[in-house]
């Protein structure tokens, strides 16, 4: 049985995640949408929103405005939800159509969602998109009912959803990130659109696509990649499927078995070590997204507490990793002030056991520069 150190599990990890080279050359933002398989999208603007940071981090010469751009062509990109809403490439398109079927499913199961449906008139909704192109949820003035709850939404939100989780809606555009609905077929290409494949060969290609962009892996994160098939159906694949099995270290030196990608030879002898510049990771990236895996691989324990109250939080609000090579060194805490223009740094850990030396501190100030420019600040700010 093949056995992958841990030292090899993390310079395989980065370089299969598009970390493990600097983020410099050529920009092509499909083909590294692409290899990562999808980018989550997130509405929080602490500094760039998630989608943005993720490509930036492979790709320095990225701006925002350049993703807007390729969804608004409606030749390259669609969003639906992954393990939640995410641009994927228009390519998977047909082997997206059983997350339709699987979402509506689970819409018309859920006593919550159906009793907020029951106060929505669904066609009424469709048949505004159909009449008069695409409608964002302000073209709409229905208002939330009964006690305000943290999952509360207005009727017409619920509806738009509803169409959307179930592919007779797809997303149009984004004017300032307000997504815009529209009818799938006039937004999807026909001959995309058209292209039907039996359920078993969407789940055959979701779990091969899941597996050649995660190196190895465990039928759970196979499934939890694209979430767009069941454990058992995943499983299932996995029995009737050649690959064989495989073991890999974690960090504190356990052995893990696994499945890996059918080129999993070629990728280690092909290692290299990841590139020695200080990284400010986005805490949706889809390096780091599986908490349980990075620390596995890295002993980095990480979560994200923008849900947490204040006083439980033990770092911050919205907290970067700081990786460096194959290492994760700190944490910061940054916000952005657009109106002075400014990059306020909240706070900064250091990882138990790194020495921050000068050249590490240099490192980071200059990759906070570089971020700053991203997001068109003049200055970073420290705490006094």
């Amino acid at each position: 049985m093949l056995k992958i150190k841990n030292t090899d599990m993390r310079k395989l990890w980065l370089n299969t995640t598009g970390l493990g080279t600097a983020p410099t050359g050529p920009l092509d933002v499909m083909a590294i949408i692409k290899k990562l398989g999808f980018v989550q999208l997130d509405t929080i603007q602490n500094v760039s929103r998630a989608h943005h940071h993720i490509l930036w981090s492979r790709n320095q010469n990225y701006r925002e405005p350049m993703l807007d751009e390729l969804l608004s062509a409606k030749k390259h990109i669609f969003e639906h939800f992954t393990h939640d809403a995410s641009v994927i490439p228009l390519d998977y398109y047909p082997m997206w159509n059983r997350q339709f079927v699987r979402l509506k499913k689970w819409v018309d199961k859920s006593k919550r969602y159906q009793e907020l449906l029951s106060y929505t008139d669904v066609p009424a909704i469709k048949s505004r998109i159909e009449k008069e192109g695409p409608l964002s949820t302000h073209a709409f003035s229905t208002k939330t009912r009964g006690k305000k709850k943290m999952w509360s939404r207005p009727p017409h939100k619920i509806g738009l959803d509803y169409l959307w989780f179930s592919g007779e809606l797809a997303t149009s555009h984004r004017e300032k990130f307000n997504k815009f609905y529209d009818l799938s077929h006039r937004v999807i290409p026909k001959h995309i659109k058209e292209q039907k494949l039996s359920d078993n060969d969407q789940i055959n290609w979701l779990c091969h696509a899941a597996l050649d962009r995660l190196s190895v892996a465990s039928a759970k994160e196979i499934q939890s990649f694209w979430d767009a098939a069941d454990l058992k159906e995943v499983e299932s694949w996995h029995k009737n499927t050649d690959i064989e099995p495989i073991e890999w270290q974690t960090h504190d030196g356990k052995w893990l078995q696994a499945i890996a990608a059918k080129d999993i030879l070629k990728r280690l002898d092909d290692l290299t070590s990841p590139t020695s510049r200080l990284r400010i990771i986005n805490p949706f990236d889809p390096a780091i997204r599986d908490r349980a895996r990075l620390n596995k691989l890295f002993g980095f324990d990480y979560k994200i507490e923008i849900f947490v109250p204040a006083a439980k939080r033990l770092w911050g609000y919205y907290v970067y990793p700081l990786l460096e090579g194959d290492k994760f060194v700190g944490r910061i805490e940054l916000k952005a002030d657009r109106k002075k223009g400014n990059l306020n740094v909240t706070n900064f850990w250091q990882e138990p056991n790194v020495k921050w030396s000068a050249p590490r501190h240099k490192k980071l100030a200059a990759e906070l520069d570089r971020l700053a420019r991203f997001v068109g600040l003049d200055r970073v700010n420290w705490p006094q």
